[in-house]
């Protein structure tokens, strides 16, 4: 492989802002596996956010991207698996399997897309000092004639038309909007977009903690909501506080603790094949590898209210944030009925009709 742009590369980046700023160009954000293309010739390279290569996993996406994007190029985007019309996050990160012969499978069972959305090089030139609107054009015009699961990313200038995408397309499980600034350089692993994202809150039940890396402070909380059975299932956690309140939050919480998880609601935790009937923390993990899970288990008896973005399925997609304790909420008051449901929005209508299929002039 010989590209004006060589692997591996990280990715621009983008800051969170409460508002969608004016005068910019604005995407959906997609909610996948942040990738970028390095394509030469017969030659695909798929980098993942951290530079590591994601190129095995997605055999079928090397075949799409070869025939689909130009011979010679470098192309920030992202992987989805689209299920039932809308991103399947869950799905897509069970394509990371050590097997090749699952990884054949899940190409056949559940395939992946790619959704482009700028340009970093094509053919003998770079782009990353190319500002974005002219980067933008020259990315429409390389896949005027890709077809899926190779996308074009929606993008407009319109802050109505963003704000319309914002609340319509969450429906379709996207993540927000990022906003970019017209006369933006490409900047790899520089934090100079703009997301902004959904922004929700929920009283949920700390069922437990886990100490931090660094000692016997609180790393994170345990959090649940009760189903309509009334079993309390694992949602997520909470995170991200200053190292002073995790070793507070250690006292704060000793009260609750239980000698062990034995009359917990989630005392089979450790037990693989309890993880297929309910939710549980600690469920194995390709990302986690040997990461220890362990935890400590609390009577679930103490509400907090934290702010999360969006669920995926049955629980928070991203690490909650703390916002603050509810000593007038029950734990059994706790449901999964709070959350508020989302619009469903087929993701066809995001990425537009399928073009038109180019004329065969092979004969």
């Amino acid at each position: 492989m010989d590209l004006p742009v060589m692997p591996p590369v990280k990715p621009m980046l983008a800051k969170s802002v409460a508002a969608i700023p004016p005068g910019m160009q604005y995407e959906a954000k997609w909610d996948g596996f942040r990738a970028i293309v390095h394509r030469d010739g017969d030659e695909v390279e798929i980098g993942s956010r951290t530079g590591k290569s994601l190129t095995r996993y997605f055999p079928e996406l090397v075949t799409a991207l070869k025939e689909n994007l130009p011979a010679r190029c470098v192309v920030d985007g992202e992987i989805v698996v689209v299920q039932g019309g809308r991103l399947d996050f869950d799905r897509l990160s069970e394509r990371i399997h050590p097997a090749a012969s699952r990884v054949k499978l899940l190409a056949g069972t559940t395939p992946a897309s790619f959704v482009a959305f700028d340009l970093l090089a094509l053919d003998d030139e770079a782009l990353l000092d190319t500002p974005l609107a002219e980067r933008r054009t020259t990315l429409v015009r390389s896949l005027s004639t890709a077809r899926p699961p190779v996308h074009l990313a929606p993008a407009t200038t319109d802050p109505t038309l963003a704000r319309e995408w914002f609340e319509r397309f969450e429906g379709a499980g996207l993540d927000g909007v990022i906003a970019k600034p017209l006369d933006l350089p490409y900047r790899p692993d520089a934090r100079l977009m703009f997301k902004i994202k959904h922004e929700r809150t929920a009283d949920v039940v700390v069922a437990g903690f886990r100490f931090h890396k660094s000692g016997p402070i609180v790393g994170s909380l345990l959090l649940g909501l009760h189903d309509d059975r009334g079993a309390l299932q694992h949602v997520g956690v909470c995170a991200a506080f200053p190292m002073k309140r995790r070793a507070e939050l250690v006292d704060e919480l000793e009260p609750l603790r239980m000698p062990s998880p034995q009359d917990h609601p989630w005392a089979a935790w450790a037990e693989e094949s309890a993880h297929e009937s309910a939710r549980l923390p600690g469920a194995p993990s390709r990302w986690t590898g040997k990461k220890d899970l362990s935890w400590v288990p609390l009577r679930p008896e103490r509400v907090v209210e934290v702010r999360y973005d969006h669920m995926e399925g049955d629980r928070f997609r991203h690490t909650a944030q703390f916002r603050r304790w509810r000593p007038d909420r029950s734990a059994e008051s706790c449901t999964y009925a709070q959350l508020e449901e989302v619009v469903g929005y087929d993701l066809a209508e995001v990425l537009g009709p399928v073009p038109p299929a180019p004329p065969d002039r092979s004969g």
